[in-house]
């Protein structure tokens, strides 16, 4: 297989912010960063966070400007040439009530028109925002936990326990036969015409490549041999998941859907996806998403139409 993602293409995966993780522990330097005027802020209010007014942007404040709420610290600007120490500028995020209006804006809407630096600020933020939302408690004593080191570590005061963030790992891959046809599949709940590769959560224990190989059977029935090849990754915390995309090879063509989460999969030759793309009765997945980029990789050029 020769396919690949084409380098720049995975906007969620363009960070440029230095997360600066040894500040994180440095009450006096975190409340210096946080009193310099230069220093960047957007607030988040659950999953969503401010954006400009016409909604092309994250709306980045001054900390004189932020209400009251939990600070997340996510980094430094260190090319910014900013900033009161030598550093950079820092950038905070600032958890508001959940009662987002029409200046808030999720990732799914944001996502593709963000450049590299906000698009990794957006990511770093809702992936912090959603674990805390489920956090709450320690799942060792069920005490109410402590947010600490800045917003990356919920301390138990009880029993001591410390959690911090995870992120699941879920594989997603691109299936070709002999005849350089590309599998796709139909999730259950989907209406019809939308079709996308193959995913699914990596399991204890299992090597990524096995989890290709397990995924694919169980959804389509179709058996991936040895050829199983990483493409990239991509976070998408939407609530935590890091997607590892791969593309694979498989040793036969028979299809038998599990009729649960997939309902219909098929075999697509080029021609095939782009008359369906064009006619306007198939379409493929958002532009931010690792998926459209796998099916363009084989595809060999950027399609149209999106979810």
């Amino acid at each position: 297989m020769a396919y690949s993602i084409a380098p720049g293409s995975l906007t969620l995966s363009r960070s440029v912010l230095d997360r600066a993780a040894d500040r994180r522990r440095d009450d006096d330097w975190l409340e210096k960063a946080w009193a310099a005027p230069d220093t960047q802020v957007v607030l988040v209010a659950g999953d969503k966070l401010q954006v400009t007014a016409d909604r092309s942007a994250l709306e980045l404040i001054a900390p004189a400007e932020a209400p009251e709420g939990v600070r997340l610290f996510l980094g430094i600007d260190r090319e910014s040439g900013a900033g009161q120490t030598a550093d950079g500028r820092a950038v905070f995020a600032v958890l508001v009530p959940d009662e987002a209006d029409e200046s808030y804006a999720g990732l799914r809407e944001m996502g593709a028109v963000l450049g590299d630096r906000e698009a990794g600020i957006a990511v770093h933020v809702v992936g912090l925002v959603n674990w805390h939302a489920v956090n709450t408690h320690c799942a060792n004593c069920g005490e109410h936990t402590v947010v600490t080191e800045a917003g990356h570590v919920r301390d138990c005061p009880n029993c001591g326990t410390r959690h911090f963030p995870r992120s699941d790992p879920a594989i997603i891959v691109l299936v070709t036969d002999d005849q350089d046809r590309a599998l796709l599949g139909r999730n259950a709940a989907w209406p019809e015409g939308r079709y996308s590769t193959l995913a699914g959560f990596v399991e204890p224990g299992e090597s990524l490549e096995n989890a290709v190989r397990r995924e694919v059977l169980e959804e389509s029935g179709v058996i991936v041999g040895p050829e199983v090849d990483y493409a990239g990754s991509q976070p998408w915390p939407l609530p935590s998941s890091l997607m590892l995309g791969f593309y694979a090879k498989a040793t036969g063509t028979d299809i038998e859907v599990d009729g649960d989460e997939i309902s219909d999969a098929r075999w697509f030759t080029r021609e095939d996806l782009r008359a369906l793309v064009e006619a306007g009765t198939m379409a493929l997945p958002g532009n931010i998403s690792i998926s459209r980029r796998l099916i363009e990789g084989w595809y060999g050029e950027e399609l149209t139409g999106s979810w």
